[in-house]
């Protein structure tokens, strides 16, 4: 056979499309040539495969060699289509005959001894082999990471002789290697009961968990802001398969290693605040996902939030009410997950405190105003900090550990599921007239509430649902007067702009 075709498949953003990989042997002088939109990475191939099969032993025909990487017009980079021509050109020139390739997906780079080695983005294309019914030979070291997929064939592969001793059953690669037994490591290095007083943000910690509400801390430094931040995912309810996978797919992107005994635990990102849009939100010619992505199912924490660019702060509008975000380039368009649960932190001065008389009200005001109304409209609770005082700071009661909360929080969290498959701020406005009901009494109070204090549409509703989750903390069925109090009173930020502007 003169012809080959050979299953592969591409990276692009968190998709991996299907690319077959078409390798002719024709008459005519030698040549090697690789068509199909390739990059530069890609055209080297043809030196590396050369060097490896010849290095392995195999012969490399003498003929004009053409491969096509189908569909055209797909751009495709990296090493990952090595391992697939060699197989092609293997195929095509006699050296292997299988007549079951149709069931098999080659992914991985050649080295010039004819080992394999790794390749990025490797989960997407695994679960994308899943949906087809096919089986993976892989790079042995994405093995381990494959085996988190659930239900697909693959097989660990070494070198290209591996592949070529398993196709002619001469020594059969093991079918879906089992690894050892993962355990969950539940195990912090941080815990609540770290945090000395602050029993009112510990609060907040709690039903923006339950919840997955997006938080404001605002307060002098030194009362613990950071602290309380980075405690958060101790007490968030465990990430499901298809969660922690989605995650997991993201962080393969850009080929960081996973930690395979933790990777159910959900990621924290905390960007320094001169981070560019770009590496927030994700970008450059070639889209990689950006902070936010990363975030996925997880916090992105934003300290010093008035330091932030305006316009940085301002592009993460859109993702956090769609829980996705798009980047628009020129020659591609790519979509990431983004539904991140967002913690801010900020001073409510320039000079640390807006009330140690060193700045003027104007002063404060052009600091604070650096974070736009929007950006802020959307962000359910915002919680004021007090400076601890001596007592509180050398106390030496035992605080709640992140344990007995994070309890709390999953049975929350749970309720919320079993009711409407959902956290509570993910309801959409038609979701929440099923599921937010109000009583007359409660509706009464609430438009005083909303008139008294200009509320804006958005953050009506966000006060809805955060009442919802303060009611299924306490495991009730129905929202009372008491959980929408306590919920209109997380507003701290939009009661220090009243007060500032009647100076």
């Amino acid at each position: 056979m003169s012809l080959a075709r050979i299953y592969s498949r591409a990276q692009i953003g968190i998709q991996a499309p299907e690319v077959m990989v078409e390798v002719h042997l024709g008459n005519g002088l030698p040549a090697f040539h690789i068509v199909g939109l390739p990059e530069a990475s890609v055209k080297e191939a043809k030196d590396r495969v050369r060097s490896a099969l010849e290095n392995s032993q195999f012969g490399f025909p003498d003929q004009r060699i053409t491969v096509n990487l189908a569909p055209a017009d797909l751009p495709k980079d990296g090493g990952r289509f090595d391992l697939a021509i060699a197989v092609g050109i293997l195929v095509a020139s006699g050296q292997v005959v299988c007549n079951e390739l149709e069931r098999y997906e080659f992914y991985g780079e050649l080295a010039l001894n004819g080992e394999v080695r790794g390749v990025n983005a490797i989960l997407p294309s695994v679960l994308a082999a899943k949906e087809q019914g096919r089986c993976c030979f892989l790079p042995a070291v994405n093995d381990s990471l494959a085996s988190l997929v659930n239900g697909v064939a693959r097989k660990a592969v070494y070198s290209i002789q591996d592949v070529w001793n398993d196709l002619l059953n001469q020594q059969p690669l093991p079918l879906n290697i089992e690894y050892a037994e993962r355990v969950h490591n539940t195990h912090f290095i941080h815990d609540l009961s770290d945090v000395k007083g602050q029993p009112g943000a510990k609060r907040v910690l709690e039903i923006a968990a339950a919840g997955g509400h997006n938080l404001l801390f605002l307060g002098p430094p030194g009362t613990g802001k950071s602290m309380l931040a980075q405690r958060m995912p101790t007490i968030m309810p465990g990430m499901s398969d298809e969660e922690a996978l989605s995650s997991a797919a993201l962080y393969s992107i850009i080929g960081q290693s996973i930690d395979l005994t933790n990777w159910r635990k959900r990621p924290f990102r905390s960007p320094h605040h001169t981070c560019s849009a770009v590496a927030l939100v994700g970008g450059s010619s070639n889209p990689k996902p950006g902070e936010i992505s990363l975030a996925h199912n997880g916090v992105l924490f934003l300290d010093e939030l008035p330091e932030f660019e305006r316009k940085v702060l301002d592009s993460l509008r859109e993702p956090m009410e769609t829980g996705t975000v798009t980047i628009s380039r020129a020659a591609r368009q790519m979509e990431f997950p983004a539904q991140f649960q967002l913690i801010a932190a900020l001073n409510p001065s320039p000079t640390g405190c807006h009330n140690d008389k060193r700045a003027t009200p104007d002063q404060v005001m052009r600091y604070l105003s650096r974070v736009s109304g929007p950006f802020i409209d959307r962000i359910d609770l915002q919680i004021e900090l007090p400076r601890l005082s001596s007592s509180q700071l050398q106390s030496t009661e035992k605080e709640e550990s992140s344990e007995i909360v994070r309890a709390r929080v999953e049975a929350a969290y749970h309720l919320q599921l079993n009711r409407q498959g959902k956290v509570n701020a993910r309801l959409n406005n038609k979701e929440m007239s099923v599921y937010c009901v109000l009583a007359a009494a409660e509706l009464k109070f609430l438009a005083r509430a909303s008139e008294k204090l200009s509320l804006s549409p958005r953050s009506y509703h966000r006060v809805i649902k955060v009442a919802r989750t303060i009611s299924d903390l306490k495991g009730q069925e129905n929202i009372t007067l008491s959980e929408l109090k306590e919920a209109l009173n997380y507003r701290a930020f939009e009661r220090l702009l009243a007060q500032l502007s009647q100076y």
